[in-house]
């Protein structure tokens, strides 16, 4: 039987799912994310990443998993609070168990990806002002040099931070993370230490890796106004945009930074700070002030956001123009519970990737199993695979074998195409 045509070609993709230690190891106390969970009132469901997918006691399973959905590449991080649980004092053991995972990843033929900072730190760090501290740069870099001293000899693709802009605003503006805090300073600080740590770790890696790959995940999303006819709406669009990735991308990315995070670090030297464009893209914000809002009538997810999937190469091509470089989509995917069009969403920004003519090398599903979504707690569903919470059980869902099926085949096929995408429907929203 001839083989089906394929719709598209992926092959220049590697394609994998991304994750994060705070959100499916579980078992861990000592972190900034369980101290706030820990209060009434700050998790939607009342839940603690104490549970988790259990994935730090799983996960030879869910390695095992991953290989047999023939997944080509990983992004995991590793969890600062159980590398150095108190400061200065590294645990030999928590590197071990790091050192076995990614040593049995790339047995399976996986390629890791390990992020050094995804919103998650000890309770000490937190104690310290985190990352409005002038210190944090410089108690960032010393995480930096333990973790690529030890396990570079097993990696050599490096995510810096995850998503600053995110952490920032829902740390110290939105209420939405630890320390729940309201302050402009507070984003300002935060911002910038988080640019000078990265430039700093950027450079740090290279010395004591030279082959090494190393960049962060921004999250970028299109900003466009609720009327286009309306001069505020637009010039909101304009302003958001700049304020929340614009300014962040130019200190990061190109070591320059703007009066509004501060005056130039003497210790960063403008210049390009990375070796890919990694892009976390979710959504489209419909703008008619400071507040985010989506556009009447759109596809939206469980929780509301709009499905945009062309806006991926927007940000994408923005962000090349002013930056070239190989692109890794670092995160992209979408919460929902029934898998009723996730292999949609999957699809279609494939698709929009595979027109772009942009040189995207890599794409990062997120996630693999259902986790623990920070102040949302246990209820949404990202996962390819899906979690029974109560009894740890994994199941790996249509969209999971959808995305299989493209890696395997190179595409997506009229066939893959038929039997996966052709059903679904987006849910519109009011």
């Amino acid at each position: 039987m001839p083989a089906s045509p394929l719709l598209f070609s992926t092959r220049d993709l590697l394609i994998g799912v991304a994750t994060a230690a705070l959100q499916i190891e579980g078992g861990d106390r000592n972190n900034n994310w369980y101290d706030w969970a820990s209060l009434p009132g700050t998790i939607a469901d009342g839940s603690t990443p104490l549970r988790a997918t259990d994935h730090w006691q799983r996960w030879r399973e869910d390695t095992a998993l991953m290989a047999d959905l023939g997944l080509q590449t990983y992004r995991m991080s590793v969890e600062w609070s159980r590398i150095e649980p108190r400061p200065g004092e590294v645990d030999q053991a928590a590197l071990a168990h790091y050192r076995e995972e990614l040593s049995a990843i790339r047995e399976a033929g996986i390629v890791p990806l390990v992020t050094l900072h995804h919103f998650s730190h000890p309770s000490w760090f937190q104690g310290l002002g985190a990352f409005t501290s002038p210190a944090s740069p410089e108690l960032f870099l010393r995480l930096t040099e333990v973790v690529v001293g030890t396990l570079g000899d097993l990696v050599t693709d490096w995510v810096t931070i995850n998503e600053p802009n995110v952490y920032a605003v829902q740390a110290h503006l939105y209420s939405q993370a630890p320390p729940a805090r309201h302050s402009w300073p507070a984003v300002r600080s935060t911002l910038r230490h988080m640019a000078i740590a990265h430039c700093r770790a950027y450079h740090r890696i290279h010395e004591l890796q030279p082959e090494a790959r190393v960049g962060f995940a921004h999250h970028a999303r299109v900003f466009a106004p609720l009327h286009p006819g309306n001069p505020f709406h637009r010039a909101s669009s304009a302003l958001g945009r700049a304020l929340f990735q614009d300014l962040l991308a130019d200190a990061m990315l190109g070591g320059r930074f703007s009066r509004l995070l501060g005056r130039q670090p003497a210790e960063v030297t403008p210049g390009p700070h990375y070796d890919y464009l990694g892009l976390n893209y979710y959504s489209r914000s419909a703008v008619r002030g400071l507040a985010d809002g989506t556009f009447p009538g759109v596809p939206v997810n469980d929780l509301g956001w709009e499905i945009y999937p062309d806006g991926l190469v927007e940000v994408a091509r923005d962000l090349y123009r002013r930056y070239p470089g190989p692109i890794w989509v670092t995160e992209n995917g979408t919460a929902d519970a029934a898998d009723g069009f996730r292999a949609r969403f999957v699809h279609d920004h494939l698709r929009a990737i595979a027109g772009s003519g942009l040189p995207f090398e890599r794409y990062y599903h997120w996630c693999f199993v259902d986790n623990w979504e920070w102040a949302q707690g246990e209820r949404p569903r990202f996962g390819l695979v899906a979690l029974d919470y109560a009894m740890q059980q994994r199941t790996v869902r249509d969209s999971g074998r959808f995305l299989s099926q493209v890696i395997a085949e190179g595409g997506v096929t009229r066939a893959s195409h038929d039997e996966f995408v052709a059903a679904q429907t987006y849910p519109l929203g009011p």
